[in-house]
């Protein structure tokens, strides 16, 4: 994870851990833009189901979809290795 604004640029894609704001126990791994920032000109920001988010260190930003994966995994576990059963 990095959170260095300067390495990225508006256009790139990126992967973030995101929670569902309506059930909070839900979360997963989403593509999101990085944008210019329509509110604070010369900042970047990041576009996720058409809404900006600031891009800063409340975020985790991972470069490629594999390597949130796996940040998820290690911070929610894997179904299949904490006992638990898929149906």
């Amino acid at each position: 994870m990095d959170l260095n604004q300067s390495n990225y640029r508006a256009g790139d894609i990126v992967y973030v851990i995101y929670r569902n704001p309506h059930t909070y126990d839900v979360a997963n791994v989403q593509e999101a833009a990085v944008v210019n920032n329509p509110e604070a000109p010369g900042e970047l920001a990041l576009f996720l189901y058409e809404t900006y988010f600031p891009l800063d260190s409340n975020i985790a930003v991972y470069a490629s979809e594999g390597e949130a994966e796996r940040a998820y995994h290690d911070a929610f576990g894997n179904p299949n290795t904490e006992g638990h059963q898929l149906w």
